[in-house]
């Protein structure tokens, strides 16, 4: 009798795991996180239904997620395909119910629709600390969404990108469940940038003058660049001297053309907004990402560097002039971009470094898309 009510209990908790699944069985404890601006944020359990306050965040899903970064997620920021137009299809090629995603706003916060996001019902909302979408700046929106029962948590691939994109991927693995996938990767982007860090540490050499041009091509004046944030991080951690630095407040803005020809940087870099589709619309953008090739990519920068005052610089002239894809700004991927800018500034300490392998390792263990294109170019 023992016996056959043991197998009856088995079987009804069979039954039980193929209805609520296996976390509702386990009744696992409440996940309980700090995020990236400090708040806590509490998960009854792992978030099956996710929304991104930024299209382009599916690079961190599909980190985490690599058979199908789209199968969490229920809503998102339309920007990625208007940001990045070769990318989004990439994605969409690969995984064809992303152009079912419903879209919540356009490319900023002030288009988000909170009905909008509340009618979505997801699991977790995931913002980032700062950028396009719903932010840490954006109290009110968040506020909204928080009210209606739905937990916001935000990460940080921007503001201080090589500090706070292992805590958030951490973060993130440990709200989606999936602690192990997010593990090995932090341990493979720490171990890379160690590359980096550890032999300027020890080596010391002199640091190039860098300057960095934001969205070249685009109809601003010139020359929109980057600080002490975002990119302008990179130039400092690989060993350069960002000299936008103390000059422009804040992540970004524009300095000045005629100081830029009265400085005379070491080295130039460009960050390319462009796609292969966008060639003949702007010929004078810089052309990287997914679909480019190295001779395409090549041959767009000598156009965008064919400008007023650009053309002349000295970077320009001796070849000291690279171009990278501008969306390693807010990317998990970043480190790779870091290595490369490394590679640029100081060509010999870095020789036996390789930041091509290091890309092609990051898609095939770390992303759900393989890697199809060119992510930075040279003049040389």
């Amino acid at each position: 009798m023992r016996m056959r009510s043991f197998f009856l209990c088995q079987l009804v908790l069979a039954v039980l795991a193929g209805i609520l699944g296996p976390a509702s069985i386990a009744f696992a404890d409440p996940i309980t996180v700090t995020d990236l601006i400090g708040r806590s944020v509490t998960l009854k359990a792992p978030a099956q239904k996710v929304i991104l306050g930024e299209g382009r965040y599916i690079a961190a899903l599909g980190i985490l997620d690599r058979d199908d970064p789209t199968k969490r997620l229920v809503g998102s920021l339309g920007e990625f395909k208007r940001f990045d137009p070769a990318g989004y299809e990439q994605y969409l090629r690969a995984f064809p119910k992303l152009s079912d995603v419903p879209l919540f706003g356009t490319t900023s916060a002030d288009t988000v629709s909170v009905e909008k996001v509340i009618a979505l019902k997801p699991d977790l909302a995931i913002f980032g600390k700062s950028g396009h979408g719903p932010s840490a700046r954006t109290k009110g929106l968040v506020e909204k969404i928080e009210a209606a029962g739905i937990p916001v948590v935000f990460i940080d691939f921007r503001d201080e990108p090589l500090v706070n994109t292992p805590k958030s991927m951490l973060l993130l693995g440990r709200l989606l469940g999936l602690e192990k996938e997010a593990e090995a990767f932090v341990r493979f982007y720490e171990s890379e940038l160690a590359k980096v860090e550890e032999r300027l540490s020890q080596s010391k050499p002199a640091r190039p003058s860098v300057f960095i041009e934001v969205h070249v091509g685009r109809n601003i004046p010139c020359c929109f660049t980057m600080a002490d944030d975002l990119m302008g991080r990179f130039i400092d951690v690989a060993g350069g001297r960002n000299i936008a630095k103390g000059l422009v407040p804040g992540a970004s803005g524009t300095l000045n053309l005629e100081h830029l020809i009265a400085t005379q940087p070491d080295i130039y870099i460009g960050t390319a907004i462009g796609s292969p589709s966008a060639i003949k619309s702007a010929p004078k953008f810089i052309v990287l990402g997914a679909g480019v090739s190295e001779d395409m990519a090549r041959a767009s920068l000598k156009r965008g560097l064919d400008r007023k005052g650009i053309a002349n610089l000295k970077a320009v002239t001796s070849g000291n002039a690279h171009a990278v894809w501008h969306h390693f700004y807010n990317s998990p991927l970043n480190v790779v971009a870091v290595q490369a800018f490394a590679k640029w500034f100081h060509p010999e300490l870095f020789a036996d470094l390789d930041p091509d392998a290091t890309l092609k390792t990051l898609f095939d263990r770390f992303q759900a898309v393989p890697l199809e294109g060119v992510y930075w170019t040279s003049l040389k």
